[in-house]
């Protein structure tokens, strides 16, 4: 898809996705490995990474035992590499369970830690990587596990905590270009609770600017019940050009890096709400 990243580039090379190639898969929440067999071509002049990149060192005559094997070969020698027999194998058993013993799993044996035992004050310092928290935001994290209020409270100015969970028809910009997905979510929104609509004096279809020191949003409003008074809800991921302006619901969202050791608090955000005057 021509996504708002995608336009910001010089060349565009159209990628297979994930049942246009072979590929091999370790999933999160599970401890199996599953092959992930081509299923369908794709179509024409999509190249997988893998094909873009053996073309490349090609041209410029790099040397490597990959840049001659296919995908499906490359997970067959990573397979046997690793002490989990071939692809065939895995073709026909269609999962590896790598799961380990109870002993392991239950830390009946220990923890992960050279003296084996279980740690309640972590070694952030020796965790990686470093050095992108500033070191305020560090000063007031508790010693022991704890509640950590290091999320943006709501205060007089910014009244309302702005959660951007994804919409139930989008996951990322692979969906948000497509017709079904458009027509079924039909515009961003603001959801809230209809105390704070009436506060406000808006109704469902009104528009409202919303914003924080890092910029504002034009949005519609649609009032909803089965949330927390004070707290509203945008769906996302629309692109920016869905929103009046040009400017997407993360021009409110921080992408400062939280701590212990770095990421971003993106759903922690607080904000005020004014109608739009007609």
């Amino acid at each position: 898809f021509m996504t708002e990243t995608a336009a910001m580039a010089d060349i565009v090379l159209p990628a297979t996705m994930f049942l246009e190639h072979d590929d091999i898969y370790q999933a999160g929440g599970h401890q199996h490995i599953i092959l992930g067999p081509k299923i369908v071509d794709p179509p024409e002049q999509c190249r997988s990474n893998h094909e873009v990149i053996c073309a490349l060192a090609d041209r410029v005559g790099a040397e490597h035992p990959g840049f001659s094997m296919t995908s499906r070969e490359i997970v067959d020698w990573t397979l046997q590499k690793s002490g989990w027999g071939d692809v065939d194998s895995l073709a026909e058993k269609k999962w590896i369970d790598c799961q380990p013993g109870f002993d392991e799993s239950h830390y009946i044996v220990g923890f992960g830690h050279s003296d084996q035992r279980f740690h309640f004050r972590p070694n952030w310092a020796a965790v990686p990587p470093h050095g992108h928290v500033a070191n305020e935001v560090l000063e007031d994290m508790p010693e022991l596990p704890d509640h950590w209020e290091s999320f943006e409270r709501a205060t007089s100015a910014k009244p309302f905590r702005l959660v951007t969970a994804p919409a139930r028809h989008f996951l990322n910009s692979s969906f948000n270009e497509t017709p079904t997905s458009l027509r079924r979510e039909r515009q961003p929104t603001v959801m809230m609770h209809a105390d704070d609509a009436e506060a406000l004096k808006v109704v469902s279809g009104d528009r409202v600017v919303m914003g924080n020191e890092r910029g504002d949003v034009e949005i519609a409003v649609e009032i909803v019940d089965g949330q927390q008074p004070g707290v509203v809800i945008v769906e996302s991921l629309w692109p920016n050009h869905a929103f009046k302006g040009g400017r997407g619901i993360n021009v409110l969202t921080g992408a400062d890096p939280a701590g212990p050791i770095g990421g971003a608090a993106f759903h922690d955000n607080s904000v005020w709400i004014q109608p739009l005057q007609p």
